[in-house]
C-alpha cells in the first residue's frame, strides 16, 4: 500500500479530481502562449501567483534568472521538491487539431509536453499541502520553477547556486507515451560553438588572398563525422553551422559551427570535447585561419533512485490506469497516422529497447493496435542509458529523483514535433498531466508518512554518489542570459 491509510490516498486524488479544471486552463494558458527559454515570463508568473494564492512564500530570480522561482509552504524537515518547466520549442506552433497545421507560422509550440510538466508538478505540490494541513504532517514543500531545460540549462545554474542542496528528495515527470517511473540514465551533454576568422577576398577574381572560415567549419565537421568510428557508442555529436559567409563571391571571413556534444560519463565526454577540439585546431591549421571555442551550456547525465522508482510504481497501482475515450483514441491515431512508424512498430521498438522478459513483453503487446497506452508499467529502463539529455540530470546528481513518465504523447510520434503539440493541448495531455500529479502527490505523501523510507532512498543515493561529489558542468564564467520582460532583449 502507498499511503499510511486508503482513506489519506483518496483524499490526495479526490482533491486532484475536483480541482483539475483550474489546472487543466493553467497548462492550455501556457499552451496557447509558448514562451521559449529564459523568456517564460507568462507561464512563470502564472504559476507564481496561484501558488501564492494558496499561501507558498514565493522567491524569484533565482541564480540570477529573471523567470526561475521557488515557491514554498510548510517548515522544518523533510523538504520536498517538485519539479516543473514551462519552456517551449522553437518553430512547433500547432493547432488543437490531429493535423499538420501551424497556429502562427515560424512560432513556438509545446512539443515536449512542458505546459503540462509544471503545471502538473503545482498541482501536486499543492494536492500534498492540502493533504498535510487535513493530516497534521510535518515538513516542508517547494516548488521550483525552472526555466530553459530545452536550451540553457535553467536546473544547472540553480544547481550551481545551491537552490537545490537541503531537498530530501525531489518529484518530477516528464509527458511521454508510457505510464513508467524511471530507472534508466541519460547522456551528459555540452554545447560549443566552434567559431573561425580567415581573410575575405574575391571568389572569383583573387580566391588566392583569402583564407576561408568555411573551409575551416567544413573541414572541421569532415574530421569529427570520422571521428565517430572511433567513439564509444553512447557518443552523440551532432550540429548546425550558424554562419557560413555573406555572398559566394566572398571568401567568408568568418563562419561557426555549433556542437551538441553528448557521453554518458562526464569524464569520458571531457575526453571527446578534447579530441574535437584538436579536430577543430587541425582545421583551421590547414586553411590558415584560427579558431574561437566558446562554451555555452553543459548537462550532467541523470541519476535515478530506484527506491524512489518503485514507490512511484505502487502508488501507479493503486491510482489504475488511464482510461482514454473513444473520441481520444480516434484523434490520436490520426496523429499517427502523419507519421511513418505505426503503433506495431513502438511496441516492437519498446520491447526490443527495454529487452522486456517475456511476461512483461506479452502485457506491453496488448498495446500493439493501439494509438495511446494507458496502463501502467514499472520502470523498464533500468539497464538502459538515453543518447537525450537534460537538466534534471545536475539535479539528480545532488537530490535523490526519479524521472516519472505518464502518457501524454501518443505511440507513434517522434519527440519535439508537431504531433506532441497536438496532444499536450487537448485531453489527451490533461489525462497524463493529472495522473503525474496524482503519483507524485501520493508519493509524496507517502515520504511524508514513513521516515524509513527517505532513509532508504538517501542510502541509495549515498551509495550511487560516493567519491563522485557534483561539479558543474560550466564554469563560473558562464551566466544566464537576461532579458526584459515581455521583450527580447539580452540585458547580461
Amino acid at each position: 500500500m502507498v499511503m499510511s491509510t486508503p482513506e489519506s490516498a483518496q483524499v490526495v486524488t479526490d482533491w486532484l479530481d475536483q480541482n483539475q479544471a483550474q489546472f487543466i486552463e493553467m497548462a492550455d494558458q501556457i499552451w496557447r502562449k509558448p514562451e521559449l527559454a529564459w523568456r517564460e515570463f507568462e507561464a512563470s508568473r502564472l504559476q507564481a501567483d496561484y501558488l501564492e494564492d494558496q499561501g507558498f512564500s514565493i522567491t524569484w530570480n533565482i541564480a540570477g534568472i529573471h523567470t526561475a522561482f521557488v515557491a514554498e509552504w510548510g517548515e522544518g524537515k523533510p523538504v520536498l521538491g517538485f519539479i516543473g518547466e514551462y519552456d517551449a520549442l522553437p518553430g512547433l506552433s500547432q493547432k488543437n487539431q490531429p493535423t499538420k497545421e501551424a497556429l502562427e507560422k515560424g512560432a513556438p509550440g509545446h512539443g515536449c509536453g512542458h505546459n503540462l510538466l509544471g503545471t502538473g508538478a503545482v498541482a501536486s505540490a499543492v494536492a500534498v499541502q492540502k493533504w498535510m494541513q487535513a493530516s497534521g504532517a510535518a515538513g516542508a514543500l517547494r516548488y521550483y520553477g525552472c526555466p530553459a531545460e530545452e536550451k540553457g540549462g535553467g536546473k544547472v545554474f540553480m544547481a550551481r547556486a545551491g537552490a537545490f542542496d537541503d531537498l530530501d528528495a525531489a518529484l518530477n515527470y516528464h509527458p511521454g507515451s508510457m505510464n513508467m517511473p524511471g530507472k534508466g540514465s541519460s547522456v551528459g551533454v555540452n554545447a560549443i560553438y566552434y567559431r573561425f576568422y580567415g581573410r575575405a577576398a574575391h571568389a572569383g577574381g583573387s580566391p588566392h588572398e583569402g583564407r576561408s572560415a568555411l573551409d575551416a567549419v567544413e573541414l572541421m565537421n569532415v574530421g569529427v563525422n570520422y571521428l565517430r568510428e572511433h567513439v564509444k557508442d553512447d557518443v552523440r555529436m551532432h550540429y548546425i553551422i550558424t554562419e557560413g559567409g555573406k555572398a559566394p563571391n566572398i571568401v567568408p571571413e568568418e563562419a561557426e559551427v555549433y556542437y551538441y556534444l553528448r557521453a554518458a560519463k562526464m569524464d569520458y565526454l571531457a575526453e571527446v570535447i578534447e579530441r574535437v577540439r584538436k579536430v577543430a585546431e587541425g582545421a583551421a591549421m590547414m586553411t590558415e585561419t584560427t579558431v574561437e571555442i566558446t562554451v555555452e551550456d553543459g548537462y550532467s547525465p541523470v541519476l535515478s533512485n530506484h527506491t524512489l522508482a518503485d514507490l512511484q510504481y505502487r502508488a501507479m497501482e493503486l491510482i489504475g490506469p488511464i482510461t482514454f475515450t473513444q473520441g481520444e483514441i480516434d484523434y490520436a491515431q490520426a496523429v499517427n497516422d502523419a507519421f511513418p512508424r505505426t503503433n506495431a512498430d513502438y511496441i516492437e521498438d519498446a520491447i526490443e529497447h527495454y529487452k522486456l522478459p517475456p511476461e512483461m513483453a506479452a502485457k506491453l503487446d496488448e498495446y500493439r493496435d493501439m494509438p495511446l497506452i494507458g496502463g501502467n508499467f514499472p520502470a523498464l529502463d533500468a539497464q538502459v542509458v538515453s543518447t537525450g539529455s537534460t537538466d534534471v540530470g545536475d539535479l539528480s546528481q545532488l537530490v535523490p529523483v526519479s524521472m516519472l513518465g505518464t502518457t501524454c504523447f501518443t505511440t507513434g510520434v517522434p519527440g519535439h514535433s508537431w504531433g506532441n503539440v497536438a496532444t499536450c493541448g487537448m485531453s489527451i495531455g490533461h489525462k497524463g498531466m493529472m495522473h503525474a500529479a496524482k503519483i507524485m502527490a501520493l508519493t509524496a505523501a507517502e515520504l511524508l508518512s514513513d521516515p524509513n523510507l527517505l532513509v532508504a532512498i538517501r542510502q541509495e543515493f549515498d551509495r550511487s554518489t560516493a567519491g563522485k561529489p557534483y561539479v558543474p558542468p560550466i564554469t563560473e564564467e558562464i551566466q544566464p542570459p537576461g532579458y526584459a520582460t515581455g521583450g527580447d532583449t539580452a540585458q547580461g
